[in-house]
């Protein structure tokens, strides 16, 4: 896992080494990351510098691709005389190397790469007018784009794009991560991000992490097990004409390991039987046994039937997950809120999607989707659970303040099941004796990890199946436990 930094940390560590040349060694790693990018020989590159300190790594950037012989074009978004000192001299010394500076795009150009130098993580207004333009130039280039940062329009703690925002191929990013590189619209607009600490140890505290690897997983099995061994799951939910999605979350628990797997349906005429896994032990949803860790809400709508369900649920000592309409339940109720704080903590995590946290926390979606790490750090306080904030770089945080993102996941997640197939993963880790958080985090890596590996596999991209990722997890699971224990 990768630590991500807020831009008020990292303008503190670079307070307190104001007095080395950051901004020199920033331009030699763009100009060296460029030059790698690009096949041997010299090339066309346009850099477009913007009127602060990131125009002044551009400018940096910029002299020494000049000195390794690339034909460089600069165009500036400023004045001289607005500059900050360190990106003045940075000016200068381009202007001193035989550099020409440029304050209108060039009329003809066949660039081989692009550096985007306009703004930095200190943009807090929305582009418009010429700058505006500028970006909508460089998006409408069909050569590769280097970010300097972060790409320009992008907002570095929230992934929010101000206005518009640069579409990069590449963004190196100094000092550390920033969140908003890997959540809400940054994945879109980052590319592939390179990191470089300019020489200087990182920060001891992150603000947030980073799911990139599966940090923790369930214990080896002993030859000496048997299903009993191995935990038991339940899901409450499958009310009429929703069956399909509290089968598919106890399907993604069967698969993922829970040695047994409850599905407690509220429909009266749901099915005895699952003919896909006749392993599933299908019951009425007020006859399930004690389980180890239960899933609440998949299809399980939001009638008397299914608010006395959750109810019992919340009185249960099971590790809970709670999902779709048991949230809603939840966020409408005095009551149930009463009895899930009362709960011991870390028992419970809430998994909405954005227009269920928005709900949650009487707020819009817009709103809430404007901070997603704010919305999931309110969303566990108020709850007093572990939050898991559904969407691109989903946000977990727990009632303490820490946050993660994941950067697992494709667009292929984008279809139906899949929220259904996350709670099944949850609750098959936990039910096998992993913390709730741990398999809070693990099922979000891996959720997305398996999408990715199926999409890799040649299924998607257009959409992937429920049933492709749950069995698409249950391999990449395997393949960790049996390294790890190897």
């Amino acid at each position: 896992m990768q630590a991500l930094y807020l831009t008020s940390s990292l303008r503190k560590l670079e307070q307190q080494h104001a007095s080395e040349p950051l901004m020199e060694r920033a331009g030699h790693a763009v100009a060296t990351l460029a030059r790698s990018l690009l096949a041997e020989g010299h090339h066309r590159i346009l850099v477009v510098a913007g009127p602060g300190n990131n125009g002044g790594d551009a400018f940096v950037a910029a002299r020494y691709l000049k000195a390794w012989w690339h034909e460089v074009t600069v165009v500036f978004a400023g004045q001289r005389a607005g500059l900050p000192p360190d990106a003045a001299h940075a000016y200068d010394g381009w202007l001193e190397c035989g550099g020409e500076v440029l304050n209108t795009w060039p009329e003809t150009g066949a660039w081989q790469l692009v550096i985007d130098g306009l703004f930095g993580i200190g943009l807090q207004r929305p582009l418009t007018d010429d700058m505006a333009d500028l970006v909508a130039r460089i998006n409408a280039l069909s050569v590769p784009v280097l970010a300097i940062d972060i790409p320009s329009g992008l907002a570095a703690d929230t992934g929010v794009v101000l206005g518009t925002a640069v579409r990069a191929n590449h963004t190196i990013t100094f000092l550390g991560r920033k969140p908003g590189l890997y959540t809400l619209d940054g994945p879109d607009h980052a590319g592939n991000v390179h990191v470089d600490l300019l020489g200087l140890p990182p920060l001891p505290e992150a603000d947030g992490t980073l799911l990139d690897a599966p940090f923790t997983l369930p214990a080896r099995r002993r030859l000496n097990s048997h299903k009993g061994s191995n935990g038991s799951a339940g899901v409450i939910g499958g009310a009429a004409s929703m069956t399909g999605a509290a089968l598919l979350t106890a399907r993604a628990a069967l698969l993922l390991g829970a040695g047994r797997v409850y599905a407690g349906l509220l429909d009266p005429a749901a099915p005895a039987l699952d003919a896909e896994y006749p392993e599933l032990m299908l019951r009425d949803a007020d006859q399930l046994p004690a389980v180890h860790a239960l899933a609440v809400g998949p299809g399980m709508g939001r009638a008397p039937q299914a608010y006395a369900a959750l109810q019992q649920a919340l009185a249960t000592p099971a590790l809970l997950v709670l999902d779709a309409d048991a949230l809603n339940l939840l966020a409408a109720d005095a009551d149930l809120q009463r009895r899930l704080a009362e709960r011991p903590a870390g028992s419970v995590v809430i998994t909405p999607h954005p227009g269920e946290a928005a709900t949650l926390l009487a707020t819009d979606t817009a709103s809430l989707q404007a901070d997603r790490i704010a919305s999931a750090q309110a969303l566990a306080a108020r709850y007093q659970a572990i939050a898991l904030l559904k969407g691109c770089g989903t946000v977990v945080a727990t009632p303490d303040g820490r946050w993660w993102i994941n950067a697992s996941g494709n667009p292929g997640l984008g279809s139906a099941g899949m929220g259904d197939t996350l709670t099944g993963i949850i609750v098959a880790l936990a039910a096998q004796g992993l913390p709730l958080l741990e398999s809070t985090l693990l099922a979000a890596y891996l959720h997305g990890a398996a999408a990715d590996a199926a999409v890799a596999h040649g299924q998607g991209p257009v959409g992937l199946t429920a049933t492709e990722v749950m069995l698409s997890a249950r391999r990449l699971l395997n393949r960790w436990v049996s390294a790890a224990h190897a």
